[in-house]
């Protein structure tokens, strides 16, 4: 079975949702998936939110590890995201050598605010965190005491690795950002990530790749009455 992880903030509930959908729907095999809601995890993560931070799962996200008892894999996901192929075909990349698996963006922004108008903050390895496949074993650094203490670089840098070497490399298809990469086919996509804001902020309705998620939503209200 999938262990799948995707962060929750309330204010994005209806991105939540739609990314569910959208990973069941397309699955071959069954999928559990968890939310990473604060109010789940009182007395887990216990750290006050910083200003930088845009979403209640900034740091929660790395307690994956220790949620899964440090053992067997998990994969991470933004809530801003949408499936467009297979989550199994993530989860067959799964490589013994690595301790976590990810999409090396080289991303430099060029906004300085994105959705809610929140900041957008430039660092090394920006993005990186934002899909991860987990090997939860080698990853017992990542305590909740440790994630409550680390800074946000040294948590969004894999500094707790001691190794890069240890974080190996998934295709950009899994890890898509919407109006930074470049314009490509969905067929060339497996996963669109709307960093910089989803079609359901009235900001960002008409966004790249809005339509596929619109479709995605209008499938997950569907109810056959006949």
């Amino acid at each position: 079975m999938v262990q799948l992880f995707i962060g929750y903030d309330q204010r994005e509930a209806v991105a939540f949702n739609v990314l569910s959908h959208s990973v069941q729907r397309l699955a071959s095999r069954p999928v559990s998936i968890t939310p990473l809601l604060l109010s789940q995890l009182k007395g887990v993560i216990t750290r006050e939110r910083h200003p930088l931070q845009s979403t209640d799962f900034a740091f929660s996200r790395f307690l994956v590890p220790y949620l899964c008892n440090f053992k067997g894999w998990a994969i991470f996901m933004d809530c801003d995201m949408l499936l467009v192929d297979d989550i199994v075909k993530l989860w067959e990349l799964r490589d013994e050598k690595y301790a976590v698996q990810v999409v090396k963006h080289s991303q430099k922004p060029k906004e300085s605010l994105k959705f809610l108008n929140q900041p957008q903050t430039p660092y090394e390895k920006k993005n990186w965190s934002s899909v991860m496949l987990i090997n939860c074993e080698r990853c017992k650094a990542l305590t909740p005491e440790y994630v409550n203490t680390a800074s946000g670089l040294q948590l969004h840098q894999f500094k707790w690795l001691n190794n890069d070497e240890l974080i190996g490399t998934i295709d950009k298809r899994w890890n898509y950002l919407a109006g930074v990469d470049p314009t490509i086919a969905e067929t060339k996509i497996s996963n669109i990530h709307y960093t910089i804001g989803g079609p359901y902020f009235e900001r960002y309705k008409n966004c790249d790749y809005a339509d596929i998620w619109f479709a995605e939503r209008d499938r997950m209200l569907h109810a056959d009455n006949t």
